[in-house]
């Protein structure tokens, strides 16, 4: 029975027992009290002798109080004694089930019965029964191994518990075997069955026996002492804590606005037990808190956004085209001196005299002289304006400021004034020091009165600048302009941009030395001369010079070549002037030969006109937007025209029409000449209304206010440009009509050799033979069928007979293909 202790607690049996005596408080205490869990007990630590102590001393309530073997005994006597508690009602008001299960004698025999013993060593079918013993699942480790003395392994120990039981029940009268039993379950840490059988008062008894209960009595009330002990400090913080807990809550409803305040009451406040507080907010509480929170949410982006745009406005506006991002004007320091700048020597002898005055400017105030505030650098594109005004500030070793005129206005209103304002005011910080704006005609334009007010805002504080100047302040401002009649008037008065520089394209000599000056750094054959290059480059700038050496390196390293010729430098003008070669276009052999008549018909009169610019080359070669080009160039600088040499020009115009309705007939001409007629009646337009040159109209300036002029003046002056253009080309038509058989020859050569320069094209009109030169494929690259090709050598048409003038036997027009041709 001893398996079966730990299943049913101490209470269910204290309750049975005491129905069999009368409940006197002040007698029975602590044995009656319900027994704890014997696991939780054995799992929880052991006291220290401190806490025992401390148990010891503390007060108990009455009810839990210990009382002496005598007192005890004193009580069991004195319950017959009571009149209201006697042993006949007390059984009478138990049922006979209660009874059967409370009395020894049956409850061990009863197979079926419902309430059975838990602290037991027999089990119903005897002490020594095989059966498999209860499962001890709430007692400790501790005690199942008292009990069996390993996990299920041995039964020794309950079968000695059993027998020793079984002798006490049968002796009841002997105390001896009581004893025995006693001990035993105290070795067995088994005191409530122990204190269980001692008050059932059946057992004989002695000063073992009571010794025995005493020590079980011990055992008990050490665990439910301490337990005891530490319920009776709670109780002592109780009031205390509460006060707490109505503080805090007070407290927390004050700083609440609306809502419920519930406290924990587990925690005393300590570090050790918290106390923990939830408000339960009400309906509009939250309401009003989310809303403070979008509310703030959303101002808080909206700065944040203000301040992102701002930011980004701010780096937009100092922004340079380049990339860089510059908040102001900032000073450089240039390298550039006057021998990096050639061909434009009048323009350096000018700025000489601020390089002076930046060194030395007591040499021109001694005698009271004052320099210009500005200067303004005019000039075609290319010629060297910026890198002048950069060799001035490396010369004279001071600060330089760089603006473009179209890094001052944006699209706010009122930039580009302040930008002004910085520019100047730095370069005042910084003087001696150069300003340059370049492209001065972007802020410094005409101002007209339909114009806007923010629009004139920039042009303004620049002439205020200008006013409030200095002379002597050591700060030259210069400007650069490729249209100096588009500035205000107000911009160019006396005391602002009151000198005027011209840079203009260079001659040959200029020419020259530019090209010397970008060939130092080059490897060149020796064959590479810069007079030859300079002469057949007229009217280049300095940047188109540079370019062509470019070109012309970039050109032999493609090559493989070790060093720049003079063939390079040739195809790198030759590219400039007439445009890259498209070789990879496909051109039917019948268009070839009629831009081949074509082209032969300008390079032809060319070389038959006497005032005509002289003959440079001729190609078929498609470059550009033209099919083909043939291209004049002076042998010195000219700086004027004769009436003369432009009549002929309007000749070579003509003459590559004529070629086309000489051999295909005037039905067959193609549009091809359409770029050569616009020429034509430009210069024809030139001679009538600007240079005087038509006896009809005089010498009277028609060009500047053409659109006032009268009807009347207007169909004189359309009248005199027809004559001029038809005269030139019955000019042209003579020519070619006189020397139709060199036009064929130098139509053969082209188609045959694709470009020819003018030495070959003499050659070739007079009938010699061209030995040196490679012959280009006719064939290549589409072949053209045999229908399409007319006959002929090369695919030309055959000479006319004399006298027929290329009409056929019957008198009407030779039928020949027509198709596009050259633009040239």
């Amino acid at each position: 029975m001893a398996a079966m202790a730990a299943q049913v607690p101490v209470g269910g049996v204290a309750s049975l027992t005491t129905l069999l005596q009368a409940p006197k408080p002040t007698s029975i205490r602590l044995h009656l009290q319900p027994r704890r869990n014997t696991a939780a007990r054995s799992s929880r630590p052991a006291a220290s002798p401190a806490q025992l102590e401390q148990a010891r001393d503390a007060r108990l309530p009455d009810f839990v109080t210990s009382e002496t073997l005598s007192g005890l005994r004193q009580a069991q006597h004195a319950l017959p004694k009571m009149s209201s508690l006697t042993a006949r009602s007390v059984l009478s008001a138990v049922s006979p089930t209660v009874l059967r299960s409370a009395s020894p004698l049956t409850r061990s025999y009863s197979a079926f019965s419902t309430i059975s013993r838990s602290f037991s060593t027999n089990t119903t079918l005897g002490p020594f029964s095989l059966r498999a013993p209860s499962r001890v699942s709430a007692a400790g480790f501790a005690q199942q191994r008292t009990l069996f003395g390993n996990t299920w392994g041995s039964t020794s120990n309950r079968n000695m518990l059993a027998h020793l039981e079984q002798t006490a029940n049968n002796n009841p009268s002997s105390a001896t075997a009581q004893n025995a039993f006693y001990q035993a379950l105290l070795r067995s840490n088994m005191p409530e069955i122990l204190v269980e059988r001692y008050n059932t008062g059946r057992y004989a008894s002695n000063p073992a026996v009571d010794g025995a209960y005493t020590k079980a009595l011990e055992q008990i009330g050490t665990v439910e002492a301490q337990k005891m002990g530490t319920m009776t400090g709670a109780q002592g913080q109780t009031r205390e804590l509460s006060e707490q807990l109505r503080a805090i809550g007070q407290a927390v409803s004050a700083r609440n606005r609306g809502g419920n305040v519930s406290l924990s009451k587990t925690g005393s406040g300590a570090k050790s037990e918290p106390l923990y507080v939830v408000v339960d907010e009400t309906l509009r509480s939250t309401l009003f808190k989310w809303f403070r929170f979008t509310a703030w949410f959303t101002l808080i982006v909206y700065c944040i956004l203000v301040a992102i745009t701002l930011f980004i406005d701010t780096v937009g506006m100092s922004r340079k085209p380049g990339g860089v991002q510059n908040a102001e004007a900032k000073p450089e320091l240039q390298k550039t001196k006057f021998t990096d700048v050639h061909g434009c020597d009048e323009a350096k002898d000018e700025l000489q005299e601020l390089v002076e005055f930046l060194k030395a400017p007591d040499k021109f105030t001694t005698l009271g002289g004052k320099l210009p505030k500005g200067v303004l650098l005019v000039g075609p594109p290319g010629t060297g304006k910026t890198l002048l005004a950069r060799a001035v500030a490396g010369e004279a070793g001071v600060p330089f400021f760089y603006m473009s005129g179209s890094e001052f206005d944006e699209v706010y209103v009122g930039v580009g004034a302040k930008r002004v304002r910085e520019l100047f005011n730095a370069a005042r910080q910084k003087s001696p020091a150069i300003i340059f704006i370049d492209e001065l005609d972007a802020i410094g334009s005409k101002r007209h009165e339909r114009d806007a007010a923010y629009a004139k805002q920039t042009l303004n504080q620049l002439l205020t600048e200008l006013d409030g100047f200095d002379q002597n302040s050591k700060v030259i401002i210069i400007g650069a302009t490729n249209f100096p009649q588009s500035l205000d008037k107000a911009l160019t008065r006396p005391g602002r941009f009151d000198r005027n520089i011209v840079v203009p394209l260079p001659d040959v000599r200029g020419r020259i030395a530019i090209l010397k000056h970008h060939l130092r750094n080059i490897r060149t054959a020796p064959d590479v001369d810069s007079a030859i290059i300079a002469r057949g480059c007229p009217g280049f700038s300095g940047a188109e010079l540079e370019n062509v050496v470019n070109q012309a390196a970039i050109h032999a390293s493609k090559n493989k070549a070790t060093k720049v010729s003079l063939e390079d430098m040739m195809w790198a003008k030759d590219k400039i002037l007439m445009g890259a070669e498209r070789r990879s276009a496909v051109i039917q052999q019948k268009d070839k030969v009629m831009t081949a008549y074509h082209e032969g018909g300008h390079a032809l009169v060319a070389m038959l006109t006497e005032a005509s610019t002289p003959l440079y080359k001729a190609t078929i070669m498609p470059r550009g937007n033209a099919l083909g080009i043939t291209q004049m160039l002076p042998e010195m600088d000219k700086v004027s025209a004769t009436k003369k040499e432009m009549m002929a020009q309007i000749d070579v115009c003509m003459g590559g029409k004529v070629a086309e309705e000489l051999i295909y007939g005037a039905d067959n001409v193609t549009t091809g000449a359409s770029s050569d007629i616009q020429n034509a009646t430009r210069v024809a337009y030139q001679m009538v209304t600007q240079a005087g040159m038509s006896d009809l109209i005089g010498n009277i300036d028609l060009a500047s206010d053409y659109a006032r002029l009268s009807s009347e003046t207007k169909k004189q002056i359309e009248s005199e440009v027809r004559r001029l253009v038809e005269e030139g080309r019955d000019r042209a038509m003579a020519l070619l009509t006189q020397n139709r058989e060199g036009l064929d020859r130098l139509a053969t050569a082209l188609v045959e050799y694709e470009t020819l320069n003018k030495e070959e094209m003499e050659k070739v009109v007079r009938g010699e033979k061209l030995v040196d030169k490679l012959k280009v494929d006719i064939n290549a690259p589409v072949k053209v069928p045999e229908g399409m090709v007319p006959a002929g050598p090369f695919g030309l048409p055959p000479l006319p007979p004399p006298g027929t003038d290329g009409d056929d036997a019957a008198g009407g027009p030779r039928p020949y293909p027509a198709g596009p041709a050259s633009v040239s």
